[in-house]
């Protein structure tokens, strides 16, 4: 995965993850199923990733929403330990994550509805 042209950073889906596009079946790398679990996706549910450019051509991840969660949640706990901007603590005393974290945290909210 080289770029991404949606609305979430190359950087947070390095953290999120994402399986190797070129272990994934067709399904999965159009988004018509959850690059975890393999699940149906609709447009109402299904959690957008973007679109990526790999060695085996452009792809379009989606998620369900309790996969992306979990892996939103997960990449938080690995990510927020070793980054100083969420270790820092504002003078408002007020949590300001740094980018690559503010993507998962939402993801996470998102996945609570």
């Amino acid at each position: 995965m080289t770029t991404s042209t949606g609305t979430i950073p190359a950087g947070v889906l390095a953290v999120l993850a994402l399986p190797d596009p070129a272990a994934l079946a067709e399904d999965p790398l159009r988004g018509a199923l959850c690059v975890w679990c393999a699940g149906p996706l609709t447009l109402a549910t299904a959690v957008n990733l973007g679109e990526l450019d790999s060695p085996r051509g452009r792809w379009w991840p989606r998620a369900c929403p309790a996969c992306a969660g979990t892996r939103a949640h997960r990449a938080l706990f690995n990510h927020a330990p070793e980054c100083a901007d969420c270790q820092a603590i504002p003078a408002d005393g007020q949590s300001a994550p740094c980018d690559t974290a503010r993507h998962p945290y939402r993801l996470v909210r998102q996945s609570l509805r």
